[in-house]
Order: structure tokens, then C-alpha cells, then sequence
């Protein structure tokens, strides 16, 4: 099955769309890390199955072990949101919000879990605030926990052919921490959202 790229003009409306997301979601981290949050530029690529972890490994760009909590979304739009941290991110999140060096697994899974929601739902409310859809997502989860970037999704083990995949990355100043948000959305889902940033394009 093959898939039409997107447009020059749909994809600039696209990345527009996630810059204004992500913003919102940096500043939802900032006050809550009380930090300065540096932003990346959005990435998006229509990738096969075969090469999605290629993919994930090239845009995360990082060889330690990393953790990767998953939140699903649907209705208007379809797919999975993947929040990726390394164990510096984990540990710097940690000190920002005055834990000790003594943290637990089950604290630092809540701690991972709790930030992850917030860049997931800031993201994602600002996708469907400009795009117009309306999108409910469910409760964030640990998909996969210091392991290798390679091991957070196994191919063998989705039922598509291609997705598109987006990837915002947000770091903090004069600290390690660094988080990738990945939005992973299957074949029906990209017609969806190429008539939704249509749609959005003929209104301005």
C-alpha cells in the first residue's frame, strides 16, 4: 500500500499547527519546572513500518537507555503519543521537583508519568484547538523502561504499513534533561489529518 506524500503546502501548515502546540506545551513544563524549556523545530516524516525504528532511533539521536511512556488518542484523529526520556532527563525532572537521590521506581514512574500527561495534553489540545477536531486520549502508561531506543517498538508488532510520524523535542537550560514527544498516527489517520489541515488552510 502506498501513501501520497504530503503537499509542500500541507506540511508547512502541519509544522505551523505543531509549533503553536508545542509552545503551548513548553510553557506548561516551564511552570511547572520552574525552567527556562528550549524547543526544537517540529519534524515530520511519512515513515514504513519496516524502517519506524530506524526512524525513532535517528530523531532521538541517543544511544543510553531510554524510558518511553505511551498515551493513545482518537476520535477526530487516531494514533499514539510517545514521550521518550533518557536517565539524565529522569534524574534532572527529579531534582527539578525536589526529590531526593533517593527515588524510588514506583516515585519515579508516577513522577514520568504526571509530565508525560501534561506535554501530551498540552500538545495535543493545541493541535485540536487550531485544527478544530475534538480528540480524547487515554491515561498514560510505561511502554518501555531503560531499555534500548531500538526495543520501544518492535515492527513485528503493528498491523500498518506506513504512519506518519511528528517529533517536537523540548530541553532545559544548563541542565541534561531532554524529552522526545513522537506522535505516531497509521494510514487512515493521515487522510484524516491531511483533510483537517486542509480544512484549517482554507479558513485563514
Amino acid at each position: 500500500m502506498s501513501i501520497t506524500p504530503l503537499t509542500e503546502d500541507q506540511r508547512d501548515a502541519l509544522q505551523e499547527v505543531l509549533n503553536i502546540a508545542m509552545g503551548q506545551a513548553g510553557d506548561s513544563l516551564a511552570r511547572i519546572l520552574d525552567a527556562f524549556v528550549e524547543l526544537s523545530v517540529p519534524r515530520i516524516r511519512i515513515v514504513e513500518v519496516k524502517e519506524v525504528t530506524n526512524t525513532i532511533r535517528e530523531m532521538v539521536g541517543n544511544t543510553a537507555d531510554v524510558t518511553a511512556v505511551r498515551q493513545a488518542f482518537f476520535d477526530d484523529l487516531r494514533g499514539e503519543a510517545i514521550v521518550v526520556m533518557d536517565e539524565n532527563g529522569c534524574r534532572d525532572l527529579a531534582d527539578l521537583m525536589g526529590y531526593d537521590d533517593n527515588l524510588d521506581c514506583q516515585a519515579e514512574q508516577e513522577l514520568l508519568l504526571d509530565v508525560s500527561n501534561v506535554l501530551v495534553g498540552a500538545i495535543l489540545n493545541g493541535v485540536t484547538e487550531t485544527l478544530g477536531t475534538s480528540l480524547s486520549y487515554s491515561a498514560p502508561s510505561i511502554m518501555a523502561e531503560r531499555c534500548p531506543v531500538d526495543h520501544i517498538i518492535d515492527p513485528r508488532n503493528l498491523s500498518w504499513t506506513h504512519a506518519l510520524l511528528l517529533e517536537v523535542n523540548y530541553s532545559l537550560k544548563n541542565r541534561g534533561f531532554k524529552s522526545h514527544l513522537l506522535l505516531l498516527m497509521a494510514e487512515e489517520a493521515i487522510e484524516s489529518l491531511r483533510k483537517a489541515v486542509d480544512d484549517f488552510v482554507e479558513s485563514i
